[in-house]
């Protein structure tokens, strides 16, 4: 067919199918509209009455880091603070809005867990579930798991590591609505070949099968897993500068990624607009972390003088996770589905984690309260409050580190941390003030995010 005849043919299918797509729709427009208006009554549709709670607190701590009040009121309005008022008002408007009663209850902004898995809870049968979970049926049990992280009164978490795809359609179906759960800020990972971010414990051809391409070595291959983790819906980078505890292979806790790699791993997500946390134990690779510029560092077991210099100087905050220090120290001690690798790592930084962090509080680097959950139960969020406080943490420098600070990291200080006009109503009641006593924040009476509320004793 000579050239033509070709245009002449192309251009006649062309206008076919340009047709048939215009006629296609035609049609999808009258459907949508038609579903429309039939669906309308049932939707909060413009000009719709908006949804408006009072709330009579009788301890409120609205800011953490100041003095709480007594006898307040707060009115939320469409999932949001709008009125903050002296005494137990009913304020004009709200004449018919629901009244929550929490004047025998201590009042505070909803808590926030900066180091979170999801997706699995490390327990004797980690392995086999490994190996007969579908993704779907691990999705199935991420929402579980979400959904006791949120009745504990953690309202937004951070997800440190988990299969990317499924973390971030879960994190996509609570955004949206679709499905009840704390709102989640997901990682993507960029590790290492052989690193703690790699696979471990299987062999060759699982290790091989199991690989993520996030895996990388040399600097500009780890360019690439950065740009990569964020092209496919990345929230922030994950990167472990250091060996781990849980790899099941006997490589140490000391620093693992090479300098040139954790610099073009942070220069690539910083120019995306992501934060970058790293996983580290060993001070070398707390250094080496935070003289690349990430924005925290995960467990920091061995913070010691250097790194705190640092971690002073660009602002960077301690994410401490005492709680899987705990965790997998007693795990090594009483029980067998540990291989003697993770074993012997686990003992030695269990033990070093609580007086550690205990030194680098006290000099005053940055907290964000965060335990690693998964690796400890799920719902079990607040014992590291408990064990915070014991390593010599201020009760109320406790409650910042999970409200005003873990905002801040996230950057959403802007409608989370506080309970200010205009921020989300993520509010969490107690029994009495855990400012007097810690451990009250284990037993959460009062659940609500975004205005709704998820558990009221």
């Amino acid at each position: 067919m000579n050239r033509p005849r070709i245009l002449a043919h192309l251009s006649a299918r062309t206008a076919v199918f340009t047709s048939a797509l215009l006629s296609s729709a035609l049609l999808t427009t009258t459907l949508l509209t038609t579903a429309l208006l039939t669906t309308a009554p049932f939707t909060h549709a413009q000009g719709a009455p908006a949804q408006t709670l009072v709330i009579h607190a009788g301890e409120l701590l609205a800011t953490p880091g100041k003095k709480p009040e007594k006898e307040q009121t707060l009115v939320v309005v469409d999932g949001r603070i709008s009125q903050v008022l002296d005494g137990y008002q009913q304020p004009a408007g709200t004449a018919d809005a629901r009244v929550i009663d929490l004047k025998d209850r201590f009042v505070m902004p909803g808590l926030m867990d900066m180091h979170v898995h999801l997706q699995g809870e490390l327990g004797p049968n980690g392995d086999s579930e490994d190996l007969k979970f579908s993704d779907e049926l691990l999705q199935m049990r991420s929402l579980m798991f979400a959904l006791r992280t949120l009745n504990a009164g953690f309202t937004t978490v951070r997800d440190a590591g988990s299969k990317s795809q499924e973390m971030y359609a879960l994190r996509d179906a609570i955004n949206r609505g679709w499905i009840d759960g704390p709102r989640i800020i997901a990682a993507g990972g960029v590790g290492i070949t052989g690193g703690h971010n790699d696979v471990s414990g299987m062999k060759h051809e699982l290790l091989e099968l199991y690989t993520d391409k996030s895996i990388c070595d040399g600097p500009y291959d780890c360019r690439r897993a950065t740009r990569d983790a964020i092209k496919y819906g990345a929230d922030l980078i994950k990167i472990t500068s250091t060996g781990g505890v849980l790899t099941d292979r006997d490589t140490g806790t000391g620093q693992q990624m090479e300098m040139d790699e954790l610099d073009e791993v942070v220069r690539a997500a910083h120019r995306m607009g992501r934060k970058v946390a790293s996983h580290a134990h060993q001070e070398d690779g707390i250094v080496a972390a935070l003289k690349a510029g990430v924005d925290s560092i995960e467990h920091g077991t061995y913070t010691g003088p250097e790194a705190i210099k640092l971690f002073k100087s660009s602002g960077a905050y301690l994410v401490p996770t005492l709680l899987a220090g705990d965790t997998v120290k007693t795990m090594a001690e009483t029980s067998d589905f540990l291989s003697p690798a993770i074993k012997e790592k686990a003992i030695r930084v269990g033990n070093d984690m609580k007086d550690n962090f205990g030194r680098a509080y006290k000099a005053g680097v940055k907290v964000a309260y965060g335990t690693d959950s998964g690796v400890s139960a799920h719902g079990d969020n607040a014992k590291e409050a408990v064990l915070m406080k014991q390593a010599g943490m201020s009760a109320m420098d406790v409650l910042v580190s999970a409200t005003v600070s873990a905002a801040d990291l996230i950057d959403m200080s802007d409608s989370l941390g506080t309970l200010e006009v205009g921020k989300q109503a993520d509010i969490v009641a107690y029994s009495a003030s855990p400012l007097d006593n810690i451990e009250e924040l284990l037993d959460v009476d009062f659940v609500m995010k975004g205005g709704k509320v998820f558990k009221q004793k």
